[in-house]
């Protein structure tokens, strides 16, 4: 199994105590959200292992981002890198048999009179790609 922690907040005491094997347990804490997408998918096409978990969707933040001051408009990158990296990696998981789960978070959408206010991060390549949600 192995833990990609986009949020760098695994705290391995506790996973333990819950029943994680940790010492088999692969965890990477990625700088970016294409380093982490990247290594997804390597792990992906190397076929080493079964499941692979991404913790959080929200957390894969763009290398531009990153770089960008604080207040620079980034409408749509995070967007854009989720389904390039979709597009990119449902071959890879279907010929290795791997299981993929993102962890996500809900958002409220701004200006909401009707309908369901909530919204996902992330972009519609995940909602377009999921099996099961």
């Amino acid at each position: 199994c192995a833990f990609i922690d986009a949020e760098h907040a695994l705290d391995p005491v506790y996973a333990k105590k819950l029943g994680v094997d940790i010492d088999n347990l692969l965890c990477s804490q990625p700088d970016t959200g294409e380093q982490a997408l990247e290594i997804r998918d390597a792990l992906a096409r190397s076929g080493a292992v079964d499941v692979i978990i991404v913790d959080s969707v929200a957390a894969l933040t763009p290398k531009a981002e990153i770089e960008g001051e604080i207040g620079d408009s980034h409408m749509g990158l995070a967007a854009c890198m989720m389904s390039q990296a979709m597009r990119k990696l449902a071959g890879n998981l279907k010929n290795s048999g791997t299981l993929l789960i993102f962890i996500n978070q809900i958002r409220m959408k701004i200006g909401v009179m009707f309908g369901n206010p909530e919204t996902t991060t992330g972009g519609n390549a995940l909602k377009f790609y999921a099996s099961v949600r």
